[in-house]
């Protein structure tokens, strides 16, 4: 009969928690809720989760209240070691039966293939659900994301922020437990000043409901983000304009609100003659607020902000918000006119006294070998030399603008505005900012010439230095930004379809550290590292894994031509000759692998005895004279093409023709037919690595 099964809800109420990583806290919790239950084979439905500033909470549908009972099979001592000649239990016997507390007639035999053993079987008693969630729910507080636990009050007890309640319910029945020096109950709290007493909760499925009409706390995040979008932008309709919502934002603001109710506000309009991005980092990054734009994308001189309250005075909401943004946009517009008297080029001096990482220096150190990597780039991509140096050179003054200091988000882009004000080339100041592309998963590449050449000198710089220093990534550690880096180099190689020799390029980089950080040392790992972002980036886009395999086994140094490669080899698997020539090419890898003998650089033709060898031969010419042309301008799909054409004859050779046969002339002269027929199709991949279904 199968065990009653009730609803779960586990609730934590804590002091605010940190908004950026309320999500990620609340998915944790729910995902390790559900694989504790797993582990204790608890069946159960749906696991959901649900957080606020002040909660973190899951439910889980339809959860066994108790273990369901098992089968315990122990095997003792072979058969053969359990009885002497007599008959009689020997002391391995007599031993396996007290430690299963029985005697040794009441075990039974377990006949198998492989022979015969004692046995002894017992039927384990489920354990009830109330009596195993404690340690489950510890357990998964142990395991949630937080980097630093902090302690309150007299107690031993550890948690991202301070606990004030916590509910377990299964079914309508409290499970007694203390988690966090804090008795659960069924007492939850509603919202901070419209409820801030008690608020009893009966199951898991009035919990959500009871805190909305009771409490007025949305407990859903999702429903919370989606109210706090379809709010913000009836606000902005309101005004004439368009909110302007950044996911990253609307997420944070979520985090921040358990009852959302917007409040639109003004500023002067004088502010608008700042740079956007200076508007928009003011009042996303530090206030919070959601920016306005007209129909065209212009920023209009309003916002709009949630409030954490149904406020009777919404009005004095509104004036507060305006009192404090009016001195942070009075601030912003004091750093751009004061940065903009000081050129950017004047700040180079001060990169000596930024240290870039105490093994490779300073910033100084790192924006030379950026110059002369870029000059190498530039000049390897027929490239202008010297827009590539100068971006190079001013790529980091920024930094020590007052502006950057204040929004270090900005770094790049302000060199951008200051550069184009000090009357550098645009490509120049374009490239300061396009340094940084692509800046997130998603993110475009840069779109300038000089930008591509910048960034690709910046990134591989830091990344063979930070490797060449010993701090490559492990694990989920990666404060570097390392795997962003070398993903956006590829990017920009690829999407940009620049034909760059990239283990050259980190050869070169090399050069330019000093001799004691030993970086070429790191050239091949480095490479293999940016090989791993290759193949998840591929992937992702949906090439086959064999197929990336294939191109993989040749290593090509660019990683565009890797890519014409793929596509070529991706062409090659939807013709019907593609499966016969990779199991040839499979068979023709292993003989020349089994082979004991090195066959002779070229082929004999006087030696060339049987019809079938004879055809192949003149077709592997033939073809090879074709194909030879279409690799040296990169026509890879072309050739495989071409080389598709040589079926017939290869499945001919195979099946007419003895490779190793006894006359060694003979033989090593085939060996060879094969070898320049595996080269052919070497020149562009290893296509006996492609399976026959994928």
């Amino acid at each position: 009969m199968a065990s009653k099964k009730k609803d779960l809800l586990i609730e934590i109420g804590t002091e605010e928690l940190p908004p950026k990583a309320l999500r990620r806290l609340a998915v944790a919790f729910a995902g390790e809720i559900g694989r504790g239950l797993d582990e204790q084979d608890l069946k159960h439905g749906t696991v959901r989760w649900y957080a606020t500033p002040r909660r973190l909470a899951v439910t889980v549908a339809r959860t066994m209240v108790r273990q369901d009972d098992h089968e315990q099979v122990r095997r003792g001592p072979a058969l053969s070691a359990a009885y002497d000649d007599a008959g009689k239990p020997t002391k391995a016997a007599e031993g396996f039966a007290r430690s299963c507390g029985t005697a040794v007639d009441k075990l039974e035999v377990l006949e198998t293939d492989k022979g015969s053993w004692l046995m002894h079987r017992r039927l384990e008693p489920g354990r009830d659900t109330s009596e195993l969630l404690p340690a489950i729910i510890d357990a998964t507080l142990a395991k949630l994301p937080i980097p630093r636990r902090m302690r309150w009050g007299a107690g031993e007890a550890a948690f991202v922020r301070p606990v004030h309640w916590i509910v377990v319910l299964l079914g309508r029945d409290v499970v007694p437990c203390r988690l966090l020096d804090t008795d659960a109950g069924n007492e939850s709290r509603g919202h901070r000043f419209h409820h801030p007493g008690p608020l009893r909760i009966l199951s898991a499925a009035t919990y959500a409901k009871k805190l909305q009409e009771k409490g007025r706390v949305i407990a859903d995040f999702d429903e919370r983000r989606d109210l706090i979008l379809e709010q913000a932008e009836a606000a902005a309709a309101k005004l004439g304009g368009r909110a302007r919502i950044d996911a990253d934002l609307l997420d944070e603001v979520t985090a921040l609100v358990e009852w959302p109710a917007a409040i639109t506000g003004s500023f002067d309009q004088t502010f608008l003659d700042l740079p956007r991005e200076v508007l928009i980092a003011t009042m996303q990054g530090h206030q919070k607020y959601f920016p306005v734009t007209d129909g065209e994308g212009r920023l209009l001189p309003h916002f709009i902000t949630m409030a954490n309250i149904e406020s009777r005075a919404p009005d004095a909401i509104r004036r507060g918000n305006e009192k404090v943004i009016r001195p942070r946009l009075g601030d912003a517009a004091f750093f751009w006119e004061r940065d903009r008297r000081v050129p950017l080029a004047q700040r180079q001096e001060r990169l000596q006294e930024a240290i870039f990482q105490k093994r490779l220096g300073t910033l100084d150190d790192k924006t030379r070998r950026v110059t002369a990597l870029a000059a190498h780039v530039a000049g390897e991509l027929h490239l202008d030399t010297g827009l590539a140096e100068r971006a190079a050179q001013l790529a980091k003054c920024d930094l020590f603008t007052d502006m950057v200091g204040e929004f270090p988000e900005l770094q790049g882009i302000m060199g951008r505005y200051y550069a184009l004000h000090d009357g550098e080339p645009e490509q120049v100041a374009r490239a300061l900012d396009e340094q940084y592309m692509p800046r997130f998963a998603g993110d475009t590449i840069p779109a300038t010439d000089t930008g591509r050449v910048l960034a690709l000198a910046d990134k591989i710089d830091t990344l063979l230095g930070i490797f060449a220093a010993g701090q490559a990534p492990t694990g989920d550690r990666d404060p570097f930004g390392l795997r962003r880096a070398a993903l956006g180099c590829l990017r920009i190689l690829v999407e940009a379809e620049l034909d760059l020799d990239l283990v050259a390029c980190l050869q070169r980089s090399a050069e330019t550290f000093a001799h004691e950080i030993r970086a070429g040392a790191a050239v091949e790992e480095v490479f293999g590292f940016m090989l791993d972002r290759l193949r998840g980036y591929y992937l992702d886009a949906g090439i086959r894994h064999d197929v990336f395999d294939a191109v993989l086994s040749r290593r090509p140094p660019s990683p565009y031509d890797f890519h014409r490669r793929l596509h070529a080899v991706t062409a090659f698997t939807a013709l019907p000759e593609s499966r016969s020539l990779a199991a040839a090419n499979k068979r023709i890898r292993n003989i020349l692998r089994q082979s004991e003998e090195k066959p002779p650089a070229a082929i004999d033709p006087g030696l060339l005895q049987e019809p079938a060898e004879q055809a192949l031969a003149n077709e592997v010419e033939s073809t090879a004279a074709t194909v030879q042309p279409l690799l040296q301008c990169n026509d890879y799909t072309r050739a495989l093409t071409e080389l598709a054409g040589l079926r017939d004859k290869v499945d001919g050779f195979f099946d007419n023709v003895m490779v190793m046969c006894e006359d060694r002339s003979l033989r090593l002269n085939r060996l060879a037919l094969l070898q320049r027929l595996s080269e052919l199709f070497l020149s562009i991949a290893d296509i006996s690595r492609l399976q026959s279904e994928a």
